[in-house]
């Protein structure tokens, strides 16, 4: 499966939007409304298969000067273990660096892939005080049980 990625156009949001919320639905992500996505459209990079188009997207939302939080990181199911997240957590670092930042956190149930790609455990109390902005929006609110993890780029 040829993957190539790019950054997201406004054409993607109802698929980003498709994709999102399918995990959405299973709890292993927040919802994001259709609004929400058009505003953020250009915090997003998505993964198109050669055949298939869309199969995955990821976005670098800023919080701080220094301090970026890679966020929505979804793939579909049909492209499962075929480097389509490796991939976006990559251009995501990119995208990073090229925006000056100098670390990338996420909120994640995924532990092991992303120790895989060198990212490290973090106390949640070392996160912006932005992401608890977020955060009261989430059903698990009060009984969160993501993990907090971080990558200082280099």
């Amino acid at each position: 499966m040829e993957i190539t990625t790019r950054a997201a156009r406004l054409g993607d949001v109802p698929a980003l939007h498709a994709l999102i919320n399918t995990f959405a639905e299973q709890k292993l992500m927040l919802h994001r409304p259709m609004a929400e996505l058009y505003e953020t459209a250009r915090d997003f990079l998505v993964a198109e298969a050669e055949v298939g188009g869309l199969v995955g997207c990821a976005a670098v939302h800023i919080d701080t000067d220094t301090i970026g939080e890679l966020k929505s990181l979804a793939v579909a199911p049909a492209a499962h273990g075929r480097g389509v997240g490796r991939a976006l957590v990559n251009a995501c670092e990119a995208e990073a660096k090229r925006l000056g930042l100098t670390r990338l956190f996420c909120l994640t149930y995924q532990v092991d892939f992303f120790t895989r790609l060198g990212f490290t455990r973090v106390d949640r109390s070392r996160l912006p005080d932005k992401v608890w902005t977020e955060c009261v929006r989430c059903h698990r609110f009060l009984d969160c049980d993501e993990v907090a993890m971080w990558k200082v780029l280099s």
